[in-house]
């Protein structure tokens, strides 16, 4: 099934809904999702975990809206959380607390202890101080913490610096050569258990090489934690599987954690991974719309209705998202800076893309399903865009438009 937006009769469509007519109803700037496109991105990944003992947990950070965590709750899948409100919204959203892990290096003593009183499958642990706090969160409520360490095994993941978790030089996680001292420590401690390990390299990976090399110093220093008498019942290899933006070779699933799972052949430990941009990535679109077209001797600019506040990963990651007229127009192209309202000079969603345009015109904004409405933010004073789900022939409205008294509705003035 092909599950990104194709061009039929003239103008792009998703699933089979044109997405005119989404633009038409809804308006813009607009995030819209494919249900096929997630379903079959978590169906790639069941299949190459078929036979083991295995749980998918979705990153919520890519993507956190209700409809699409209940989709994958439905589909079997746990979370990665790194927030008290991520844990809510997955709880909210019919997800399983018991196949929650929760990762951060942050985490406060009040997410502590609603994660406890949830009781989710494990906590990530990234700092000796973090164990303490949570023995102490544990205690408070006569409960028993499940905790793993987040072991950075200093493992380059070939990936933009500002996505790259798993290095010595990360806030991420506790050093290699410490794990084994707070192994020891976290299993003396009364309020909690040690259940498994956990790491993570970084986002955006294309080679399945560094992941595997990362896997097989972990499974390392498990046998080495079993000589001291510390079990281990789940390796957390994290997330990061990358997408296909521009020209990328990105690869299946089952490509890509062929040399991982050849490393754990044999192995007794149940095996859990965090995929986030790999499942919704190229599921989304951002709908957006030309409002004025700025010819000029330089630079000419399509100022559209969508902006870094909408999508900031172009900004700030000089990202590259593929730009698609939705009803493709004749007429030769020029190249384009397509960009924003935004009062900023690094508010843009595309340098140089050749289009023939006319103000009106729509544009898709294509494989913006992570990290997009997730980092979004109202700067200017600007509404959050809507968001809508395409199954089949049928669209779903699943996050309203906000309105600018929405924005300031928490706000009050001082008195005279």
């Amino acid at each position: 099934m092909t599950t990104g937006p194709q061009l039929i009769q003239g103008e792009l469509r998703l699933e089979g809904v044109p997405l005119r007519e989404i633009a038409a109803r809804f308006g813009t700037p607009c995030y819209v999702y494919s249900r096929a496109a997630l379903t079959a991105a978590y169906e790639d990944y069941r299949q190459a975990l078929a036979g083991r003992d295995a749980l998918i947990c979705y990153a919520v950070k890519a993507n956190a809206n209700l409809a699409i965590l209940n989709l994958f709750a439905r589909l079997g899948a746990g979370f990665d959380i790194v927030s008290g409100g991520e844990l809510q919204r997955v709880i909210a959203a019919g997800g399983d607390p018991a196949k929650v892990v929760f990762s951060g290096v942050g985490k406060r003593r009040d997410e502590m202890r609603a994660a406890l009183e949830a009781g989710i499958h494990c906590f990530n642990v990234e700092s000796a101080s973090e164990l303490d706090h949570l023995n102490a969160v544990a205690a408070d409520l006569d409960k028993v913490a499940p905790v793993s360490l987040r072991v950075n095994p200093n493992v380059d993941p070939k990936t933009h610096p500002y996505i790259s978790t798993g290095l010595k030089t990360a806030k991420f996680g506790v050093a290699f050569e410490d794990a084994l001292a707070l192994y020891r420590r976290a299993a003396s401690l009364p309020h909690l258990r040690v259940r498994g390990i956990d790491c993570h390299i970084g986002s955006q990976l294309l080679d399945p090489a560094p992941a595997a090399e990362a896997a097989e110093k972990i499974l390392g220093l498990v046998d080495t934690l079993a000589a001291a008498g510390i079990a281990i019942e789940h390796i957390d290899l994290g997330g990061g599987k990358g997408i296909r933006y521009q020209d990328e070779a990105a690869l299946s699933a089952a490509e890509y954690l062929a040399p991982t799972l050849q490393a754990l052949a044999g192995r007794k430990e149940k095996l859990l991974l965090e995929p986030g941009r790999s499942l919704v990535g190229n599921a989304g679109l951002l709908l957006t719309r030309v409002e004025i077209l700025k010819p000029g001797s330089e630079k000419s600019f399509a100022v559209v209705d969508a902006a870094m506040n909408d999508l900031m990963r172009p900004a700030l990651y000089d990202a590259w998202h593929d730009i698609r007229p939705v009803m493709p127009r004749d007429g030769a192209p020029r190249p384009y800076e397509i960009v924003g309202p935004v009062c900023e000079s690094g508010d843009f969603l595309g340098h140089e893309r050749a289009l023939a345009l006319a103000e009106g015109d729509l544009l898709a904004v294509l494989s913006a399903g992570a990290y997009g409405m997730a980092m979004s933010s109202n700067y200017n004073s600007r509404p959050r865009a809507a968001e809508v789900m395409v199954d089949g022939e049928r669209m779903h409205l699943i996050r309203q438009r906000e309105d600018v008294a929405q924005l300031f509705a928490q706000e009050s003035m001082l008195p005279r």
